[in-house]
């Protein structure tokens, strides 16, 4: 396997991104492109991660599956800067990372078994999509973390609200269909579509939201909530189990 990557910083923002979600990954490579998807140890969250052959100048794979620690690669690739070039190389049991600019460097970092069955993108149907600024939802998200542990996201056919509240206080932000495009499915039309999703998570898959401009956002009455981010180069999308109220 050899890959070269001139522009690096995207697969280290996206390594770093995922890396706040699980330890250890299985990275498939083939050539179609790059792709993670893993569920934490919680399992309460799935990543799923596509980079396409086209993000890279040079791929000479026919399929291969890394097991490597995020950490150690996170660190690594965070020594490249802008105008780097990125060689991944795989070599008897490591992965050979070499960064290209002034200095040529090269690092060795040891594959591990991870033993794990391969993991697929749920299939999910949603009766409420929204399209909103990154920027925005991220502000949002870190509104709601100041007075809760937890936020709901609510969407009527014109209207989509995340409010939190805690013990004493509260937050809420509303947005228009004219301030952020929302589908809702027909037949959920007149209805309140709500769901509770945890803010820890949300704020890890926040980080995604320097990557691309809008962000795709699905979800139902108590159901899953996926969250994508996705430009022609890259396809990064996380999946979080809602947080069901229980009474007592």
């Amino acid at each position: 396997m050899l890959l070269r990557l001139d522009e690096p910083k995207l697969l280290s923002d996206i390594v770093a991104v995922i890396s706040d979600l699980v330890t250890e990954v299985r990275i498939k490579v083939n050539k179609q492109g790059m792709s993670i998807i893993a569920i934490d140890p919680a399992n309460v969250a799935l990543v799923s991660f596509k980079l396409p052959s086209s993000a890279f100048s040079q791929i000479e794979v026919e399929e291969e599956i890394l097991g490597i620690s995020l950490d150690s690669l996170k660190n690594v690739l965070r020594r490249a800067s802008m105008g780097s070039s990125l060689f991944l190389q795989t070599e008897e049991n490591n992965l050979k990372i070499q960064i290209q600019d002034k200095i040529k460097r090269e690092f060795h970092l040891a594959l591990i078994e991870i033993e794990a069955e391969e993991k697929t993108m749920p299939s999910l149907e949603f009766s409420c999509k929204v399209e909103m600024s990154s920027v925005d939802l991220a502000e949002v998200i870190e509104d709601c973390s100041i007075v809760a542990d937890s936020c709901s996201f609510v969407a009527k056919e014109n209207s989509f609200t995340i409010d939190a509240k805690g013990s004493l206080n509260s937050a809420k932000s509303l947005f228009s269909s004219d301030e952020v495009k929302i589908d809702v499915n027909q037949g959920e039309k007149g209805k309140d579509i709500k769901s509770k999703y945890s803010l820890e998570y949300l704020q890890k898959f926040i980080k995604a939201a320097k990557l691309t401009e809008k962000t795709s956002i699905g979800f139902s009455s108590d159901y899953p909530l996926k969250l994508e981010f996705k430009t022609p180069r890259m396809e990064l999308a996380f999946v979080l189990a809602p947080r069901v109220e229980t009474e007592d």
